[in-house]
């Protein structure tokens, strides 16, 4: 991609120490603005026993108490706010499946932040300014569509607001813009390529080089397929509404060796999922973020429920996050086994006959959990094929997961999509 040394901007050439000054100093400021201005906050930190000139180093942000979703959604809709409601430009909310939404707010502020985030994680991905870049993320209260919108038209490039849905017309409005940058959830990317591929079109003929990839945890088996189906780069991008949206992580194109964190703008631990304690980097547990630089809604110690590792930096000064290999709410228990969807995902892509998409039902036997992967057949998987299949997943899961599973393959395009993902869990146990 040569020298990307000379597209870094000021916050991606700072050295370690003068990153550390930066953080700290960054830090200061978002504990006393969240303190004076959001009861929550000052309420939290008051139970702590806690104010925020108690931070004097950055290892003392551990003495804080941690933010949740639940506490988002007990405040719903504006008690996170730290600004008048008349500073908040525009509104965006988390998709609440699981219950009450997240409402989370912008400042003229904090929207220019973003945009500078998706475009520095862009820059990062390997697209410059006059690229066409082709948007499938939805676009709405979800932050994904328009957060790399505005991102990639701060980059300066050109846009193709596709949104989600509408898979012809996608590969119609792909083969005639000619975009060199696909932005969308990866499994979404699957039923693009799926539907390439039923059109009678090599999906390698495409004018298309990167795709960036976010909004749900995928695999290596995942990169490889997308990569050798399509002839791409394809790389992860990371965020989350709470925090700001997308452009919060992302890898590198050069090395594809997990998401450098802009940790000039997001600070980033590692905590033990049930104890809380802080981790050394290199362990593995729950990402906890806080915000350095953000009006409207300032997060303390968010916990993110996603489970990864910090590592050092390579391509750039931050330090990197490893995939997200699942999140501790996904996490499901079945006859005392615990079971994360990425296991799963591992075995069907590995698997002759069956595409990408899958999801796990739980059900009650009697007294016993009961689980079923129901996995999509390949267009041109014939009946021996798929009970080859559902066998093989079978076996699969038992010997590599510990538990015994029901396959059934479906009809392709039978799972249901939202905003171009796939709901991987569906609990009837209850």
């Amino acid at each position: 991609m040569g020298d990307v040394t000379q597209l870094l901007d000021q916050g991606e050439r700072l050295d370690p120490q003068e990153l550390r000054a930066l953080q700290l100093d960054r830090l200061r400021a978002t504990l006393r603005h969240a303190y004076e201005n959001v009861p929550f906050h000052r309420d939290a930190f008051d139970r702590a026993g806690v104010r925020p000139e108690d931070c004097r180093t950055l290892d003392d942000l551990a003495r804080f108490p941690f933010t949740s979703k639940a506490d988002l959604r007990e405040t719903y809709p504006f008690g996170m706010f730290a600004v008048p409601r008349e500073r908040i430009r525009r509104f965006h909310a988390s998709s609440g499946t699981t219950g009450r939404p997240t409402i989370v707010g912008y400042t003229d502020r904090d929207l220019s932040l973003w945009a500078d985030m998706v475009a520095r994680s862009l820059r990062a991905a390997g697209a410059r300014p006059g690229d066409v870049v082709h948007v499938a993320y939805g676009y709405g209260l979800f932050t994904g569509g328009l957060g790399v919108h505005y991102g990639a038209e701060r980059l300066g490039c050109t846009v193709v607001p596709a949104s989600g849905g509408m898979t012809a017309r996608q590969v119609q409005l792909i083969q005639d813009l000619q975009p060199r940058i696909i932005m969308v959830t990866p499994s979404y990317m699957l039923t693009l390529l799926d539907e390439f591929e039923r059109q009678g079109v090599d999906p390698r003929s495409t004018s298309l080089e990167v795709g960036v990839f976010g909004a749900e945890p995928w695999t290596q088996e995942m990169r490889r397929e997308i990569e050798e189906r399509c002839g791409i780069d394809a790389v992860d991008i990371y965020g989350l509404s709470e925090v700001i949206g997308p452009g919060v992580a992302q890898e590198c194109v050069e090395t594809k060796d997990g998401l450098h964190i802009w940790e000039d703008h997001f600070y980033p631990e590692i905590v033990d999922p049930v104890t809380g304690e802080v981790l050394p980097d290199g362990e593995e547990g729950e990402l906890v973020f806080t915000s350095l630089t953000k009006e409207a809604m300032p997060v303390i110690r968010y916990r993110t429920r996603d489970l990864t590792r910090l590592l050092p930096g390579t391509a750039r000064v931050f330090r990197r996050m490893e995939k997200v290999t699942g999140r501790s709410d996904d996490m499901v228990i079945v006859r005392g086994v615990n079971l994360f969807p990425t296991q799963v995902e591992e075995i069907v892509l590995r698997t002759p006959g069956v595409a990408p998409h899958f999801q796990l039902r739980l059900t009650r036997e009697g007294r016993m959990d009961a689980l079923t992967v129901r996995a999509e057949a390949r267009p041109d998987a014939d009946a021996a094929a798929r009970e080859a299949a559902a066998h093989s997943i079978a076996v699969a899961v038992k010997e590599g997961i510990g538990v015994s599973a029901g396959v059934e393959i479906v009809e392709p395009g039978t799972l249901e999509r939202s905003v171009g993902k796939i709901k991987r869990i569906v609990d009837l146990r209850s």
